[in-house]
């Protein structure tokens, strides 16, 4: 009898994640021995002329002060907040548009043309931006031939190109989330503010605005913090006048073989992206709180 009970027993299934266990404890290790092997380069002396790395030293920390490193580091906050904006204000009507789309064919139009840049390399992206902002490229001959300029504007090797550029970049991932954020707003409270006079201005301001910010949130700090490390485009469309510290590290390591001020500044850049995705948790709770009590 126990034995016919024991063979009816239906088999417990395993729980998902144990089939992702095993993967993710190897990336984790993998990642963690990196930055141990990182961290350590950045208290040892920079020897000129050798690939080996001196001593015990503090000096690569004290060398953040520098003003040149210190302008580095604020256009690298600069560019990546003002991406995130634009981004943030360009694409909130794309998702909006593709949620709120009445037809199917519409919203499945919109996010394939929505997510399609994510299937082509990011070098292609970028040589693409430098034919359009160049003194020859698409926007100027434009702009000369309709007469509005004489001479060609200087777009390419600029912030404003870098910035440009950026923004294309992330717009599929910002959609994304603002999409998923604006799926699950209640539609019966937009039309109880309907029902009780409100305008369509007003509606949106006052109800589905104020029920994604978690959403908008969310999105702007994880495009700051992506943007952070962005190297290509910079690189490419900043031609050099334009440095991120992701470029900064590149010329430290690869072109001085300074590796161990190169550590240095790898760390900053990911203690700065840690921060701000680290921040954005309690942040967004405290919002999902407060719609919630709305």
């Amino acid at each position: 009898m126990a034995s016919a009970r024991w063979r009816a027993a239906p088999a417990r299934p395993r729980p998902f994640f144990l089939w992702l266990f095993l993967p993710s404890l190897a990336a984790a290790l993998l990642f963690v021995a990196a930055l141990c092997e990182v961290a350590q380069y950045a208290f040892r002396v920079f020897t000129p002329g050798s690939l080996e790395a001196g001593g015990f030293t503090l000096e690569n920390f004290a060398r953040l002060a520098r003003p040149i490193y210190l302008s580095v580091l604020a256009d690298t906050l600069l560019i990546s907040l003002a991406t995130a904006l634009f981004t943030l204000l360009l694409s909130y009507p794309v998702a909006y548009a593709m949620v709120r789309a009445k037809s199917d064919f519409v919203r499945s139009l919109i996010m394939l043309l929505a997510v399609t840049p994510l299937f082509t390399g990011e070098i292609v992206r970028t040589y693409a931006w430098i034919l359009v902002l160049g003194s020859n490229g698409f926007v100027n001959s434009v702009l000369k031939a309709a007469g509005l300029v004489n001479a060609p504007l200087t777009m390419l090797y600029t912030r404003f190109g870098v910035i440009v550029a950026l923004v294309q970049f992330s717009m599929p991932v910002m959609i994304i989330i603002l999409a998923a954020a604006l799926a699950h707003v209640d539609r019966n409270c937009e039309r109880a503010a309907a029902n009780l006079g409100a305008g369509p201005a007003k509606v949106f301001r006052h109800v589905t605005l104020p029920l994604t910010l978690p959403g908008i949130v969310s999105g702007t700090v994880v495009i700051f913090a992506w943007t952070m490390s962005a190297f290509s485009t910079p690189q490419l469309v900043g031609g050099g006048k334009v440095l991120m510290i992701s470029n900064l590290v590149y010329l430290q390591g690869l072109s001085s073989f300074n590796f161990p001020f190169a550590a240095v500044l790898s760390l900053l850049a990911l203690a700065v992206a840690i921060g701000a995705l680290g921040s954005m948790r309690p942040f967004v709770s405290r919002l999902e709180r407060k719609a919630a009590v709305n």
